[in-house]
């Protein structure tokens, strides 16, 4: 062996074993990164799942809190109308009184006709009440054009006892108002303040409708209708204000539409198309909105007709034996 191949000997040797080292070492490092890839994949799996079950418990607790939230009922509602005032039996008004008494074809005349042979005189304590119910959206321009050419003679009648006058909030143009869902929020609030403070009830209904927004608007906030429930005299002034602001009867009024759409009660099959309807003792008046004149016309002949219907039937003299 040459004296060169001996010194390449150990020198290869070393060689080797350095190049054993390094590749010991990469393996190593190697490992450790797999190592490390496998543990950082695994923890974002573990956070996505986690992240999603999180997500579904959020869905699960904000759709059972919706369904178990209590759907609130107006207290003071009668198949989802509200009484403005009670009828007080016998206390017609003089208007009402004067052509209720007279036939039909006498309505216009001055003075009560005689009645017709063989009938007794219509009783005084037989007058049946008069009943007005009237279906309205406050973002209604229909609503607010009967309100303001009718308000003055339907005070003056719930004054004197001549009417029974309900009123039945819906929200048919909740689409109408740039996404803020107006009618649903106003007829909530005005179910807020006939249940809680119904004296005030009348005066906040006259004030939604009087200052009603124009379509396609906002409308007023909640704190807004808030203000103007509190500016009509209400008693309960912050239970009132939270019952509007919280949208307390929102769920009722969606309800209350719904049900008016399929049916009315106590009519000829009739059912909510628009509004304002208003019926009068379940007829449904289908004259000039503007015109006062023409709906008092409408509901004294409808009293009228309701009076004779209610007469009681002559009973027959007994011929004397001869």
């Amino acid at each position: 062996m040459s004296s060169d191949d001996t010194h390449d000997a150990p020198e290869s040797s070393a060689v080797t074993d350095r190049r054993e080292a390094v590749r010991e070492k990469a393996l190593q490092v190697h490992t450790r990164q797999s190592r490390a890839r496998i543990a950082r994949r695994s923890g974002l799996g573990l956070l996505a799942v986690g992240a999603v079950a999180t997500a579904a418990v959020m869905v699960t607790m904000t759709v059972s809190g919706a369904n178990s939230r209590p759907q609130l009922e107006p207290a003071t509602s009668s198949r989802d109308g509200f009484v403005v005032a009670d009828v007080v039996t016998g206390s017609l008004s003089t208007d009402i009184e004067a052509q209720a008494e007279a036939p039909a074809e006498a309505a216009e005349a001055t003075e009560a006709a005689e009645p017709a042979e063989g009938l007794p005189a219509p009783s005084a304590t037989a007058k049946p009440p008069v009943e007005i119910r009237v279906y309205v959206d406050y973002l209604s321009a229909g609503a607010r054009e009967w309100q303001l050419a009718n308000s003055q003679q339907l005070t003056s009648w719930v004054d004197d006892g001549a009417v029974t006058l309900s009123y039945y909030p819906v929200a048919m143009l909740t689409a109408k108002s740039n996404g803020t869902k107006y009618s649903l929020r106003a007829a909530s609030a005005a179910a807020c303040v006939a249940t809680h403070s119904p004296d005030a009830f009348y005066s906040f209904n006259n004030e939604l409708l009087t200052r009603q927004p124009d379509i396609d608007t906002d409308g007023f906030s909640d704190t807004q209708l808030a203000d103007m429930a509190l500016a009509s005299g209400v008693d309960s002034t912050k239970v009132i204000r939270e019952c509007i602001e919280s949208g307390s009867y929102a769920a009722w009024a969606k309800a209350a539409t719904e049900r008016a759409v399929a049916g009315i009660p106590d009519t000829d099959g009739l059912s909510l198309t628009g509004t304002p309807m208003v019926l009068v003792n379940g007829k449904q008046y289908i004259g000039d909105m503007g015109d006062p004149a023409e709906f008092s016309q409408f509901v004294l002949t409808t009293a009228s007709d309701a009076y004779y219907r209610s007469a009681p039937t002559p009973t027959p003299t007994p011929t004397p034996a001869s």
